[in-house]
């Protein structure tokens, strides 16, 4: 655990609010990612982000000193995100593609700004993925993003999401299916420009 999240958390659990505050403040961007790629929506991450917080700081005083805050805040994350989906199971969440945070590997990172060609395919990468995740029902859209961004095993996803293996496991194929077809059209273009 980073040395300053562990002088917060052991201040925050003596009653320090500044020190929970710097806590918050510190990882609120990173629980907003999280919240975001498993609901899909802005609004929901938002809630998911107040919900996880409030959830932390009820249970600081259980908090393992020599775990990592990082991770055991981020299992919260997912945990609330998995609540905020089961809840709302009867709408399906849309992705807005101007909320869509996507950070693309470019040349940019190295110096080199990205020609014109690189900047738009990595729109068209952007809203096909956006277009593609707003296909997926909200169980398929967690099942997608725990197992293929999340990175985790098939157990684990079927127990967050309270489904049998073979149940997650036909989630995530559904979801991978449908990713592929909206992504289809870019196999197509890249293999023209090979």
């Amino acid at each position: 655990m980073h040395d300053s999240d562990r002088t917060s958390v052991a201040k925050a659990c003596d009653g320090d609010s500044e020190a929970f505050r710097s806590l918050v403040e510190r990882h609120s961007r990173y629980v907003f990612n999280v919240a975001y790629r498993l609901t899909g929506n802005v609004s929901d991450a938002e809630d998911v982000v107040q919900t996880a917080f409030l959830r932390a700081h009820q249970q600081l005083s259980r908090f393992e000193a020599r775990a990592d805050f990082r991770t055991w805040l981020h299992r919260i994350t997912v945990n609330c995100s998995i609540d905020l989906i089961r809840t709302r199971r009867h709408r399906e969440i849309a992705h807005d593609p101007a909320d869509l945070e996507m950070e693309s590997a470019t040349d940019t990172a190295r110096g080199v700004p990205p020609g014109p060609d690189r900047l738009m395919l990595s729109v068209e990468i952007r809203d096909r993925v956006t277009e593609g995740m707003a296909q997926l029902s909200a169980s398929e859209r967690l099942a997608f993003t725990l197992r293929h961004v999340e990175g985790l095993p098939i157990k684990d996803v079927a127990a967050a999401m309270g489904l049998k293996n073979e149940a997650a496991k036909n989630s995530i194929f559904r979801a991978v299916r449908k990713m592929r077809c909206a992504l289809e059209p870019l196999v197509v273009v890249a293999e023209r420009r090979a």
